[in-house]
């Protein structure tokens, strides 16, 4: 599972759509009214495709699932493992009994940080990091400023041919 294809590849390309048709219409007539509206739809999608469409607690569950199964590879039953909550993070956290060394806490945490979408691993429960919706609205905004390029250059090139009149 690639963490950019999915769940935030719909959100990049949502985004790219919205800043597209947005500068389309804003470039042409040269107003900003269907750049906010356009800019406030890619946020609203990205917030939608977190929230209610269930991108996140799939993106949770298929984190768990593999940490799960993993700790399961190597013995470790009685170790869990999950996702920071409250907000929902990409940062994994350990609970499970106290006799494990610092070496064997070191290394399960840096095995367990390879794991794709994954951005950090810790035994403790607080700081949890970048919350994912915060992602998600960033890579919805990255997803408009391309699209918006996307259609400046379009307008520069209908300017451009503008001119000629044969």
């Amino acid at each position: 599972m690639n963490t950019l294809w999915t769940y935030f590849w719909p959100i990049i390309c949502v985004g790219l759509l919205a800043g597209g048709l947005g500068g389309l219409f804003g470039f042409r007539r040269k107003r900003r009214r269907p750049l906010i509206i356009a800019a406030l739809v890619a946020l609203a999608a990205a917030a939608a495709w977190h929230g209610p469409l269930g991108a996140a607690d799939r993106f949770t569950t298929k984190i768990e699932r593999q940490a799960r199964q993993a700790l399961d590879h190597y013995e470790m039953y009685k170790v869990r493992a999950h996702l920071h909550r409250a907000p929902l993070t990409r940062q994994l956290v350990f609970s499970g009994p106290a006799d494990l060394n610092d070496f064997q806490r070191g290394e399960l945490a840096r095995l367990f940080s390879q794991l794709p979408g994954v951005s950090n691993v810790r035994w403790t429960d607080r700081g949890g990091g970048v919350p994912l919706i915060a992602e998600a609205e960033l890579a919805a905004i990255l997803g408009f400023l391309g699209g918006l390029l996307i259609a400046y250059l379009i307008e520069l090139r209908r300017r451009y041919n503008a001119q000629w009149t044969w």
